[in-house]
């Protein structure tokens, strides 16, 4: 409080003297003596909260070192510079996957014929001779469906994908892309498209890993974000111009059912490709392939072993050979034996297994 005093008396000087300039910052925490911790982009700053408004974190809201919280001017947290938003670049170095992560080929796949003869397929007719269908003025496919539970190699199988026709590939994770930042996460998006579109090989894929963690169906409980998030995604498949190049966007996911139906639409993702659990032939196929890149010695018995897993998804085969591994290596040996193998194979089977849909022969 400041007091002018003259020889007719005195006065307080206004509040509105020295104003105090409002700042605009996110809720990060809300303490039990009702102290507001906000991130203001800088660094975490602790205000009071006499007004008692009602704050939530992620709050956006505008408060003064003074008056403390003075209002919420957002629900959820608002972007504080337009200077930060993603670039293609941005994008590229995040999402792109290296040539050398993609793996050696459908060589590297063990078993799913079926699976691999629709992927070939996809490769022949929507990447290699994208000039043909043009021809003939066919819309090509935009998208495609893996389903199926987890670990069947919908991932594996997508890069080998993009390994076979030499097309970049953009590994978009699930819950990577969602952003604290309103709009950011539908800006990514629009980005990663527009980067597959420009590629300098003329060929993309888009691959999202489990969709089903931002592209759930939509409902009246559904979050604002999630809704915007799906809407955008739907546009996007919709309305891509790939410009002439070969683009096609994969999305994998074990839970199919929770995805929202209008991604299913035609247009969208017009190829869905079922993963099941590997029968007797897929997990011998798959067991023989992993020993062909590992140092072995003497017969190994791989028909044992692939009998005696039923049920069994590929990642669990493959971490046989990783027991293996470690089992030869601890008895100081350079070469995987079939003793390591059946070793493996107990310590495998020995861990906690949950029961997986369509896990019979």
């Amino acid at each position: 409080m400041v007091i002018i005093v003259g020889e007719d008396g005195w006065r307080q000087v206004p509040d509105e003297t020295w104003p105090e300039p409002n700042s605009v910052a996110v809720i990060r925490s809300v303490l039990e003596d009702g102290t507001v911790l906000v991130d203001n982009g800088v660094n975490l700053k602790p205000l009071h909260n006499e007004r008692e408004i009602d704050v939530e974190v992620n709050n956006t809201v505008e408060y003064s070192d003074i008056e403390g919280v003075i209002r919420v001017v957002s629900s959820a947290p608002l972007r504080s510079s337009l200077s930060e938003q993603i670039t293609i670049e941005d994008v590229r170095k995040e999402y792109l996957w290296s040539e050398k992560g993609l793996g050696s080929g459908f060589s590297d796949f063990g078993g799913y014929p079926d699976v691999k003869a629709r992927a070939r397929e996809l490769i022949e007719t929507q990447l290699e001779r994208r000039k043909k269908l043009d021809k003939i003025k066919a819309r090509p496919v935009k998208g495609v469906l893996f389903t199926g539970p987890p670990g069947t190699g919908k991932t594996h199988l997508a890069r080998i994908i993009a390994r076979e026709s030499a097309a970049e590939f953009y590994l978009v994770s699930g819950p990577t892309v969602v952003s604290k930042w309103v709009g950011d996460t539908e800006d990514t998006l629009r980005k990663i498209f527009e980067a597959a579109t420009t590629s300098e090989s003329g060929r993309a894929i888009i691959f999202f890993d489990e969709i089903d963690s931002i592209a759930e169906r939509r409902g009246g409980d559904s979050h604002e974000s999630s809704r915007r998030l799906v809407a955008q995604l739907l546009t996007l498949m919709d309305g891509f111009d790939d410009k002439g190049k070969s683009v096609i966007v994969i999305a994998a996911t074990n839970r199919a059912e929770a995805l929202d139906p209008a991604l299913l639409r035609p247009g969208r993702f017009d190829w869905e490709i079922q993963f099941g659990m590997p029968d007797l032939y897929d997990r011998l196929e798959i067991l023989k392939v992993r020993a062909g890149k590992l140092t072995t010695t003497g017969e190994l018995p791989l028909e044992d072993v692939a009998s005696l897993t039923g049920g069994w998804s590929a990642a669990e085969l493959t971490a046989i050979w990783t027991e293996a591994a470690l089992v030869a290596a601890g008895d100081d040996r350079g070469a995987i034996a079939a003793e390591d193998l059946a070793a493996a194979y107990e310590r495998v089977a020995s861990k906690p297994r949950r029961s997986i849909e369509g896990g019979e022969d």
